[in-house]
């Protein structure tokens, strides 16, 4: 092993955070819809699909990917309001979610170089390493590789950027497609890191902590 590479949000910073609750918010003061449950799941399944295909020339940033969720609920849910306002809760929500308790003292014990991962803009990722005082080896975005997780040119570009083989690797990460199978997909070993609950995936490390590595 020569490197940790880890995923951003749900493993580094927590998804259940004030910036977020502020923009559910928000969509059901503004919209048809009526439960922060079927808010999170409307805005994340549009998400996954628009991330699937952001590749290569068809790339978007975030600001555009929030567009498109817009225009979708606009169609869709009768969205009104500030949009404006709209995309600088989402900002504040990539910059500034709180990191979980585990992951500072991760970062300062760790006898790897560690790599964050993540389908965020790269300048977003990088205030926000700067404001929680981490000091990553690199930052790969899918800005950066210009594909979003669970795609393999993301890993790809981790790998090229660390300089090292896919075995000499283990990518940590919360989503079972977008970390674990991933990452297996490409013969990196894959750590699962489930904080609640008993989950179980054959054949690959689970952690409740990254107290544990």
């Amino acid at each position: 092993m020569k490197a940790y590479f880890i995923d951003y949000t749900g493993t580094m910073v927590k998804e259940d955070e004030p910036y977020t609750r502020e923009l559910l918010g928000y969509f059901l003061s503004h919209s048809d819809l009526r439960t922060p449950k079927e808010a999170l799941s409307v805005v994340w399944e549009k998400i996954k699909e628009i991330e699937a295909e952001s590749y290569g020339d068809a790339f978007i940033k975030n600001d555009e990917k929030v567009d498109r969720i817009l225009e979708y609920c606009v169609q869709n849910y009768g969205l009104k309001g500030d949009f404006g306002y709209i995309h600088e809760v989402w900002r504040k929500i990539w910059v500034y979610a709180p990191l979980y308790e585990d992951v500072k003292p991760f970062f300062e014990r760790s006898e790897y170089p560690i790599y964050v991962l993540s389908n965020d803009d790269l300048s977003c990722l990088e205030e926000s390493m700067r404001i929680k005082d981490l000091h990553p080896a690199g930052i790969v975005s899918a800005e950066t590789a210009r594909a979003c997780k669970p795609h393999r040119a993301i890993f790809e570009k981790a790998l090229e950027m660390a300089g090292i083989e896919a075995q000499d690797a283990v990518h940590i990460g919360d989503s079972v497609v977008s970390d674990v199978e991933a990452a297996a997909l490409m013969d990196i070993k894959p750590v699962y890191l489930s904080r609640s609950g008993e989950s179980q995936i054959e054949g690959v490390r689970v952690i409740r902590s990254l107290d544990e590595l």
